[in-house]
């Protein structure tokens, strides 16, 4: 079958500047209602990329996210969010766009382009078969990714794709491929829209399922956030009062002590 860019397809609503904003906004709701069924569609090729990437950072591995204007800008957000929630090093999920760090704020004039980018990006971080490259491109054409994948499986490296389109070259050459088809955009192309957040609902998935089988979530708390500003510190220190029954004095002095939820649970008692 013939490879079909459902995301560049026609709209299938017409006219857009003369609709009114009700209109305008309650058609994009009903677009975005599909984006979770189309990514529930593919839990089972979630699962497949989430367990890979999970074996490798549990032995010792890193993840890393490579894309391009939206797509690259996704993976960014999803890998700098790791350390502040998670208590993680920022070179665990490592994200990488095409044009380099001003891309992220900047659009960078055919930078995705470059079948060898990619790659020479990733040996900048000196990649290795411990770690997994997840390619993400909603169109699944992007050269920028497609080589790079291309090169890490030569190279024996583990590659996951997360691409809005079925039959791409991205889910060809991807050893985990994750086609979350959302169909046409409410407007034409727009894949920052329907495309975008399919993707960043997966990248979601993946980082925290990694995260908790990595052993950074107790119960369902984030134990080793960064204490970075004060509703952080309220956070941990009701954490503490629950997990330990104690009063508010106690927990934030506990929390203040040993720097963590995690190590204040853990060291209450002790020296006492």
């Amino acid at each position: 079958m013939a490879f079909k860019k459902t995301t560049e397809e026609d709209s299938l609503y017409q006219d857009l500047e003369k609709m009114p904003i009700s209109e305008l906004l309650a058609n994009i709701n009903r677009e975005d209602q599909t984006v979770a069924e189309s990514v529930h569609a593919v839990l089972p090729q979630i699962e497949q990329l989430a367990r890979a990437i999970s074996d490798k950072i549990n032995a010792g591995g890193r993840l890393f996210y490579l894309g391009a204007g939206t797509s690259g800008r996704l993976g960014i957000v999803d890998a700098s969010e790791c350390p502040p929630t998670f208590g993680v090093p920022h070179n665990l999920v490592i994200g990488l766009i095409a044009g380099g760090d001003s891309a992220i704020r900047k659009a960078v004039e055919f930078a995705e382009d470059s079948k060898e980018q990619g790659w020479n990006d990733l040996q900048s971080h000196e990649v290795s078969p411990r770690d997994v490259v997840v390619g993400i491109a909603a169109s699944g054409t992007t050269p920028y990714v497609v080589g790079a994948l291309k090169k890490c499986n030569e190279m024996g490296i583990i590659t996951g794709g997360i691409t809005c389109n079925a039959g791409s070259p991205l889910a060809q050459v991807a050893k985990f491929p994750i086609e979350a088809v959302v169909g046409p955009e409410f407007v034409t192309g727009s894949s920052r829209m329907k495309a975008g957040t399919a993707q960043k609902m997966i990248l979601n998935m993946l980082s925290t399922t990694a995260m908790i089988r990595l052993g950074r979530i107790k119960g369902n708390k984030m134990v080793d956030m960064q204490l970075s500003n004060n509703k952080l510190v309220d956070r941990g220190t009701r954490m503490i009062m629950e997990e330990l029954d104690l009063k508010e004095d106690e927990a934030e002095f506990l929390l203040k002590k040993h720097g963590s939820v995690r190590k204040a649970i853990e060291n209450y008692g002790f020296g006492r």
